[in-house]
């Protein structure tokens, strides 16, 4: 899968969790930058963005997130397993 297919397919998430159509994620997008994004929404997140996927994370890869940077580069490292 292409960076930018996994890009589009994580913004659809945030998308569909924030319940915003226009909602723009970037690389260095984090927790801090919305309002709405506290700890609850981000177990939301990380569980859609795996359901999305097929994937599934450790804790402790979760626990290393920044950003959707990491967020993306995690989502291709499990693709290419």
């Amino acid at each position: 899968m292409l960076d930018e297919e996994i890009h589009e397919k994580v913004q659809n998430v945030f998308r569909s969790v924030f319940e915003d159509p226009n909602f723009l994620i970037s690389d260095e997008l984090h927790a801090g930058m919305v309002p709405k994004w506290d700890s609850l929404l981000h177990i939301t997140l990380i569980t859609e963005v795996e359901r999305a996927f097929s994937v599934r994370f450790r804790n402790a890869e979760i626990a290393r997130l920044n950003n959707i940077g990491n967020l993306k580069d995690l989502v291709a490292k499990h693709l290419r397993r």
